[in-house]
């Protein structure tokens, strides 16, 4: 969850290094540092706890300057935040790194290197490689790319890494084990990173490096050696789009901006079917040949992804009579399965790069499926290219932490994959056309939904005070609920659960008083008359009910009882819908209580570690 950037070019890097880090800040802000190579081939340090501000600040004060260089933005994992535990970690004053990923063995090759003779200065499991690499230096390597590749055969875990050495002054070499990692191109320069993200500023041509390559960059050159140790090519793409603008505009924070750019990312998502129907090849060129072999659907997510999943269990089920199963993928991993033939595995991932959901897709035997499909927002990652058919959301850059966009046009996706897989089973051709009139309608009721942002920033100044909160929802809107839950206790730091309307009874109603207020997900279907049920249970023993009610539904404010009124809308689409309302209770919420919304305590936004 790290993130990762470093340059090689004929010209000062410092700033280079600096953007980058500032739009992978997404990936973790517990602390930040680069390391440059002078004129005199000496590395210059600057490590700060906090965010990259912090780091900015710090070069501001005594600037470090030089044409090579790594840099680093951290999600702690082994050892807690600190300056001492921040990267880039430097061995003898000579080899410098930067790491992302976990290491497994790092107590033992600890052991090992203290005994010939390291001093650590740091609790992370990263240290042991920048002590490794210096020690394969320092017994002869032939190069620096080979002393690497030596140092990666004796770790363990998920791993990108990249490297700097004073005996090499114009090279950067970096590896890449289960944690993404892509070269920039450019024209008398070279990076890497993480992301494309943070390159974007400096190029528009990417090489996505493949599982166990290594990489040496210089001003002039780009070598990558495959898993076995073989040069091989890697492909470059060359990004057409515009960058997109990570800049806030108008809007205090990510979030928001978010939020309202929901009503054209859900457009441009539903625009890749091109017209009034869904056509196959729009999750790939294989997609006829594999779907029609679908009897059964299995997918595979984590997080807000995988409550997507749970909505689409209920489209593909009763609308296109399609058995599914959903499963959170570190789970999914660990336990043994009895394989339906005749399943489709879907993977879901807003970044692509999700630790657990990779490794699902890898250990996902040829034989137990017909086929993968991953859907995702962001292309070339591992998933993507892993995968047999992909769906692009395209939401567009998310930097929130708390998934908003990517987690609605899944949504729409899920959609489009129900009505392609449904008129290969029950669905009849006026149903799939409705569904298809939907989504036409559909950006126009978010944008119905998004000027409730007032009244639902007045309910939300109920909840400041409060420490807990239940969620409600049936059918459907179960995992709407369970989605409004976790973007509360995400950004406000409010212990929040979700229940299906129905188990109340079963538990959770002993935990309703006055301090725990019960947000309902209310949408006019034909649940409707149990929720009001399920409203009355709160309200008889004393609780506190606020309810996103369709406006049409007759749901009245009554003692204890608040109701927000939603746009009307065609079933399929009110857990999107609702959704929305939810993020923008929750966005208030966090924003009254003074939290960092778009970067919360303890969390990162893309999950690239077991």
């Amino acid at each position: 969850m790290c993130g990762i950037v470093a340059a090689t070019a004929r010209r000062e890097v410092s700033e280079i290094l600096l953007e980058g880090l500032r739009r992978l800040e997404y990936r973790g802000y517990d602390s930040a540092g680069m390391a440059l190579m002078d004129n005199e081939s000496r590395l210059q340090l600057h490590k700060q706890l906090g965010k990259v501000s912090r780091l900015e600040a710090a070069q501001a004060l005594t600037p470090i300057h030089g044409c090579v260089g790594i840099a680093h933005t951290r999600w702690a994992t082994h050892g807690e935040p600190s300056s001492a535990n921040a990267h880039p970690h430097v061995s003898s004053e000579r080899v410098a790194i930067v790491h992302n990923g976990i290491i497994e063995n790092h107590d033992s090759l600890r052991e090992e290197l203290i005994a010939d003779g390291y001093e650590f200065g740091s609790a992370t499991d990263t240290e042991v490689i920048v002590h490794l690499l210096h020690r394969e230096l320092d017994q002869g390597a032939q190069s620096l790319l080979a002393a690497l590749q030596a140092t990666v055969d004796k770790l363990q875990g998920a791993s990108a890494i990249a490297a700097v050495d004073t005996g090499h002054p114009e090279e950067v070499v970096a590896a890449r084990e289960g944690s993404p990692l892509v070269v920039g191109v450019g024209i008398g320069e070279n990076f890497l990173a993480s992301d494309q993200l943070a390159l974007r500023q400096v190029t528009d041509r990417f090489v996505y490096l493949e599982e166990g390559d290594l990489v040496r960059i210089t001003p002039g050159s780009i070598e990558i050696l495959d898993a076995d140790g073989s040069a091989v090519e890697r492909k470059t793409s060359h990004i057409t789009s515009a960058l997109e603008s990570v800049e806030l505009g108008e809007f205090d924070h990510y979030m928001i901006k978010e939020i309202y750019e929901q009503p054209r990312a859900l457009a441009e998502t539903f625009a890749a079917a091109g017209g009034h129907e869904v056509p196959d090849t729009v999750f790939g060129d294989r997609a006829a040949e594999i779907f029609d072999q679908v009897r059964a659907v299995q997918i595979v997510a984590c997080g807000t992804s995988y409550h997507a999943g749970m909505v689409a269990r209920y489209w593909l089920e009763e609308l296109a009579g399609i058995p599914c199963q959903v499963e959170i993928a570190s789970e999914f991993r660990y336990r043994k399965r009895v394989h339906h033939a005749g399943t489709l595995l879907v993977t879901v991932s807003q970044s692509g790069e999700t630790a657990d959901t990779l490794a699902a897709l890898r250990d996902a035997t040829h034989d137990a499926f017909v086929g993968s499909l991953v859907i995702a927002n962001v292309d070339n990652s591992s998933l993507v290219r892993e995968s047999d058919l992909a769906f692009l959301t395209r939401a567009g850059t998310e930097i929130g932490v708390a998934s908003t966009k990517a987690f609605t046009t899944q949504l729409v996706a899920f959609l489009m994959l129900t009505i392609a897989l449904g008129r290969r089973g029950e669905m009849d051709a006026k149903t799939s056309a409705r569904l298809v009139d939907a989504l036409h309608d559909l950006p126009d009721i978010v944008e119905e939904t998004l000027a409730l942002d007032e009244a639902i920033e007045k309910m939300s100044e109920r909840f400041i005070q409060k420490h807990h909160a239940l969620f409600l929802g049936r059918g459907a809107h179960y995992p709407i609920a369970m989605e409004g839950a976790l973007k509360l206790k995400e950004i406000s730091y409010i212990h929040a659960e979700a229940y299906a309307a129905g188990e109340l009874k079963h538990g959770p109603l002993a935990l309703v008083d006055d301090d725990m207020p019960v947000v309902a997900v209310a949408p006019g279907d034909d649940l409707m008359e149990k929720l009001r049920s399920n409203v009355e249970e709160v309200r008889s023993r004393g609780g506190e009910m606020y309810v996103f009610a369709d406006r049409d539904a007759g749901f009245a404010e009554s003692s204890r009882v608040h109701v927000l009124p939603m746009p009307g809308c065609p079933d399929v689409l009110a857990p999107i819908i609702y959704t929305i309302g939810l993020q923008l209770l929750s966005y208030h919420v966090a924003v009254q209580k003074g939290t960092d919304v778009d970067k919360p305590r303890n969390l990162a936004k893309s999950v690239t570690v077991e």
